[in-house]
């Protein structure tokens, strides 16, 4: 089956869902045969962007350096899905002129409910102020203005956001929409 890749890129805030959300795509576009790579904030904090720390310029350069990636990716028919928090809009519309077939899904979650969520406590912490530079509390987050995509989590399931994505991809031409038998057709086609 040929594929045209695409980024899928997830932002909002601490805790909205974005890599919950992500691992149930996971699932479903490893059930359709697709060739996709997940960039996880977290992980590629870990591995790609070690060393940096939260100041916007090295934010701007995490960002920058998932971006790359996913250009990568895309330009090579992989669809690849970034889920990092992404707070600046400029450096986010950077990627979407550099990768082209760009597909920005707002995970948006209210910060009273991400405080709740919080096992951690950092949202208490950087709402009592003993916390510097939290995204979305002491320092800013820029909603995007046109995402393609808005998944409410603070009133709909991980699954149910995945299927408001997928229902989009389907209704844009991004992804063929599955046969009856859980195929997509030109996979359909093809095993004929």
């Amino acid at each position: 089956m040929s594929q045209t890749g695409f980024t899928i890129w997830f932002t909002g805030l601490s805790g909205a869902g974005k890599s919950t959300i992500s691992s149930v795509l996971e699932r479903k576009f490893h059930e359709r045969g697709l060739k996709f790579e997940i960039l996880d904030g977290d992980v590629v904090r870990t591995h790609l962007s070690k060393g940096l720390g939260f100041s916007k310029e090295d934010r701007d350069t995490n960002i920058r350096r998932i971006g790359w990636v996913c250009e990568v990716l895309t330009r090579n028919d992989v669809i690849a899905i970034a889920a990092a928090i992404s707070p600046y809009r400029d450096i986010r519309d950077e990627a979407r002129a550099r990768i082209g077939r760009f597909v920005e899904v707002y995970v948006q979650c209210p910060i009273d409910v991400l405080a709740e969520r919080d096992v951690k406590g950092l949202y208490k912490k950087a709402l009592a102020g003993e916390l510097k530079n939290f995204t979305g509390v002491s320092d800013p987050y820029e909603a995007p203005l046109n995402p393609e995509v808005v998944c409410y989590t603070d009133r709909e399931t991980p699954e149910a956001s995945a299927t408001r994505i997928l229902n989009f991809l389907e209704a844009g031409g991004w992804l063929h929409p599955l046969n009856g038998r859980g195929v997509s057709e030109p996979q359909a086609v093809a095993q004929s």
